[in-house]
């Protein structure tokens, strides 16, 4: 029984869906776009806006710190804190928005995009 245990499994163990997120969040910073399904960007939006409100908060060695366990790359890190993170400092939340697609015409599944708001 699953009680009370929360997020998708995606069809992945927790290794291989840690390293999904992160490559799903660095691709994220990087183009401010990406096309993946429903459920990726449902999981992926909490994740992306946790790092955001990281940026937010200032730049300092924990904070970077902090950032850069997450993502594991450090021009991500470093465009994240530059130019992402003060882009979003007067919005108390909401950086990202979903719009979905359609369907993929191979198996179904619901496609979305996922956009940086205003950036």
């Amino acid at each position: 029984m699953r009680h009370r245990i929360g997020g998708r499994q995606l069809g992945r163990n927790s290794g291989q869906r840690r390293a999904l997120y992160r490559s799903q969040l660095i691709s994220l910073f990087t183009h401010g776009r990406i096309r993946t399904t429903e459920a990726k960007a449902k999981e992926l939006r909490p994740m992306a806006e946790h790092v955001i409100t990281i940026a937010r908060k200032g730049d300092n060695t924990a904070t970077r710190s902090h950032a850069m366990s997450i993502l594991a790359n450090q021009a991500v890190v470093d465009r994240l804190f530059e130019d992402i993170g003060p882009h979003f400092v007067d919005r108390p939340g909401g950086y990202t928005r979903i719009f979905k697609l359609g369907v993929r015409p191979g198996d179904g599944a619901t496609v979305c995009q996922i956009e940086l708001i205003d950036l």
